[in-house]
């Protein structure tokens, strides 16, 4: 700062030849830019010479002593920090340096430096303050040059925390939904260092909010779908493809007028940057934050918001192509499943499918129902290994294969067996588990075959739930196609009010908890669940998902036996003893006594004899106890037949032997065959059934 001549007569330090050791010592310190001052404590008035008055940027004359004029020249901001250092050095009777900036009359900022020393009187009491004043804008340029250093770069580190955090907080994500919780966040908001935060994306030509955190509720819920043409910040964004940035509630106002009627939630120094979000030279969508503690955005910074916003583009375009990919997935999966589920009096079924949220979303989980002949349903749950577009493709393939099988008739043993065959001969090197479950509508008796698959789960009219322990085999596709492959049949009874649920193995298992934790909650949750069959798995999917994380695909299917007048079974079971004489007479009577009872009275001299060839038989090549089981059926073909089964603990089947008239035995399956329409043989999970049906004739 140039300045100015000294007034006339009077010396100028500067150019005045030194005659005396004082006027020696001001011209020193006015040529290293320094003064000094005295500050009177009696009248409260300081006074610098002319060396510190040119250094606080007074003019020969200006200054008038007083502390208020020479507080104007100093910034508020460090008022403080200097009244507290004089006045200690006051009350100590000490010295103090401090340093402190004053703005010159141009404008301009200088740092001072001020050194002062306490003077006392005779008493003991501070009587003046004398010391040296002078310009420190070198000695402190270095530092503040070092400190801007450091501020750039910790500002810079900032900005790259920035993406960091974002892009940290965005990689995990898989749909929309993902990315918009993601985004909006309080911790993320935090770390980024905004009060709010929306998403907007492009749909059919207009901007739709997905999220949104810290914006005014009725905002959001006003301009929820606005067109890309309308005069709103994110449209704006999208619609130009350039950053908007909002540095003022003012500004807001001017800019946006149809926000004026929400402006009085904004705070006044409300600041917003609306980023717009491009992928493959194509606007997506938009992103907004907003500011309370900025008037403006440097440029740095905006280069920084604008690599932002290229970061929450890739995430929304990769979240946009996985929801279109889930979709066509679980379109794909749902179209191989049943498109309705059959209408049965007496039975009320639901069936509910939930794709996985794994990549692609393809699974090989099924379920399938369908009315046979005689009236009885089958219901078929199933799990095809593997999760891509060949688990849906063998599913479907094997979906038709067991619906035709069950459809010709066949018993529910030899449905399975049949179609574990039918998938071996395939040869896609995959496995299925399955379970199927035959029941009639009337009288509940239901047969359950299960191949490697979870059991069924069963909960009783009063609320009593159980997993059943069904015998099962392999799982569908693991025996050679030369091998018959074994699968035990499970007969139980379904009554009224009563609930029958298969399920796959999504619904239980979790990567964090064993089965069998899985499998209590189940039982919770059903025992919990209300009562209707659709209402209940909507229930049970809630209930189950938190746990297992909606990691694998779920199928499942609920069969309920309603309320009302039920059915009496026409079904007898007698059990007969080896080592009792007298058993086999009491079954045969109880036989005859069922079939009058059932006006089946004509057929009781064929059912005895078959009976008794039947029971012999078992009894003759097995050491355990036989159970003599006969009921009406409906046949697969049509009509009714009468159907007689024994049940024996040996695994081996029995054979036709050739018998001669000398003979005295060999001719029991003989008679089967020839007094019957059809018999045959299943394995049970102890031993074996076999049966036999005769036809009745038609009332």
């Amino acid at each position: 700062m140039e300045r100015s001549a000294a007034p006339s007569g009077e010396p100028d330090p500067r150019t005045e030849a030194p005659s005396d050791p004082l006027s020696t010592a001001r011209v020193a310190l006015a040529v290293n830019g320094m003064g000094t001052f005295t500050w009177d404590l009696s009248d409260g008035l300081l006074r610098y010479d002319r060396g510190g008055a040119a250094v606080m940027g007074f003019r020969p004359g200006e200054f008038d002593g007083r502390l208020e004029t020479l507080a104007e020249r100093m910034l508020p901001v460090e008022l403080p920090a200097v009244r507290e250092q004089v006045e200690r050095a006051l009350r100590d009777r000490s010295s103090f340096s401090l340093y402190f900036r004053v703005r010159l009359p141009d404008g301009e900022l200088r740092w001072t430096h001020t050194q002062g020393h306490v003077v006392l009187d005779r008493a003991g009491d501070p009587a003046r303050v004398i010391g040296i004043i002078r310009d420190a804008s070198q000695e402190l340029r270095a530092v503040d040059q070092t400190e801007e250093l450091r501020r750039v770069r910790s500002e810079r580190r900032r900005q790259a925390d920035i993406v960091g955090h974002v892009s940290d907080t965005l990689v995990p994500t898989l749909t929309l939904e993902d990315v918009a919780d993601a985004l909006t966040t309080d911790r993320l908001m935090r770390q980024i260092g905004a009060s709010g935060v929306v998403l907007g994306m492009v749909d059919e030509g207009r901007m739709r909010l997905i999220g949104s955190n810290g914006i005014p509720e009725e905002l959001v819920r006003d301009f929820h779908l606005t067109p890309l043409e309308a005069r709103l910040p994110l449209a704006e964004a999208s619609r130009t493809r350039e950053a908007v940035f909002v540095t003022s509630r003012a500004h807001f106002v001017s800019r946006y007028p149809s926000l004026e009627a929400y402006a009085e939630d904004f705070p006044q120094t409300i600041a917003a940057v609306y980023l717009p979000l491009i992928a493959q030279d194509t606007p997506i969508g938009a992103v907004g934050l907003t500011y309370t503690d900025r008037a403006r955005f440097p440029q740095d910074e905006r280069t920084v918001l604008r690599a932002l916003g290229k970061v929450i583009a890739q995430a929304l375009q990769r979240a946009l192509l996985y929801d279109q990919e889930h979709e066509l997935a679980a379109g794909l999966q749902t179209a191989m499943l049943p498109g309705h589920l059959p209408d049965s009096p007496g039975l009320e079924l639901a069936a509910r499918y939930r794709p996985t949220r794994s990549r692609g979303g393809i699974g090989g989980d099924w379920y399938d129902a369908l009315l046979l002949a005689d009236g009885r349903v089958g219901a078929v749950i199933g799990d095809v290994q593997g999760h891509d577009v060949t688990a849906a493709a063998i599913m479907g393939q094997l979906r038709i294969a067991l619906r035709a099988y069950a459809a010709e008739g066949h018993p529910p043993t030899t449905v399975m067996a049949r179609a574990s065959v039918f998938l071996t001969e395939l040869d896609t090197g995959r496995f299925a588990t399955c379970l199927l479950a035959v029941l009639d509508p009337r009288t509940g008796m239901t047969t359950i075959v299960r191949a490697g698959h979870p059991d069924p789960v069963l909960r009783l009219r009063d609320g009593g739930t159980d997993w059943l322990d069904v015998p099962g085999g392999l799982p569908l596709g693991l025996t050679s196609p030369e091998a018959q492959p074994v699968y035990p049949a499970h007969e139980t009874a379904l009554d009224p009010g009563s609930t029958l649920v298969l399920c796959t193995d999504g619904l239980i298992e979790s990567r964090t908890e064993d089965i069998d934790t899985g499998r209590a909650r189940l039982l919770e949750a059903l025992r919990d669940g209300p009562g209707g069959p659709h209402e209940l798995a909507d229930h049970l999917l809630r209930a189950m998902a938190p746990y297992t994380g909606e990691e694998d695909d779920v199928a499942l299917l609920v069969l309920r036996r309603p309320l009302g007048r039920a059915t009496p079974a026409q079904r007898l079971e007698t059990v007969v003893a080896p080592n009792d004489p007298e058993a086999l007479r009491a079954a045969r009577q109880d036989l005859r006594e069922a079939l009058e009872g059932w006006q089946l009275g004509p057929l009781a001299d064929i059912a005895v004899l078959l009976t008794c060839e039947l029971v012999t038989n078992a009894l003759l090549h097995t050491g355990g106890d036989t159970t003599l089981t006969a009921q009406p059926v409906r046949r697969a073909g049509g009509g009714r037949a009468l159907r007689l089964s024994v049940s024996d603990t040996s695994p081996a089947s029995p054979r036709r032997r050739p018998a001669t008239e000398q003979h005295t035995s060999g001719r029991g399956m003989l008679l089967v065959e020839e007094l019957t329409s059809a018999w045959g043989v299943e394995p049970r999970g102890t031993g074996k059934t076999v049966w036999c049906e005769i036809p009745l004739a038609v009332p």
